[in-house]
């Protein structure tokens, strides 16, 4: 599983060959949750702090997640993507 982005303690994940919708997935600690990228849905469960944290770095880099899960399908490759600073 192709790790994105860390930050914070935050490990942020997309997994090759996933179904559709675009997604992603944040770890932290023992906690695990996926980010539907075009609606912001949450499935899973996280702090409430870590939650706001990752939400806060979708919203900055919601294109190119979307980039990556292209290229991930296509192409088995990614970009890495800036921490939340």
């Amino acid at each position: 599983m192709p790790e994105l982005c860390r930050f914070l303690g935050i490990v942020i994940f997309m997994n090759f060959n996933e179904h559709n919708p675009p997604h992603f997935h944040a770890k932290y600690g023992d906690y695990e949750m996926t980010v539907e990228i075009s609606s912001g849905i949450i499935e899973g469960k996280f702090p409430k702090r870590a939650l706001s944290l990752v939400m806060e770095w979708f919203e900055i880099h919601k294109e190119e997640l979307l980039v990556d899960w292209e290229l991930l399908r296509t192409t088995g490759e990614f970009n890495k993507i800036q921490p939340l600073e």
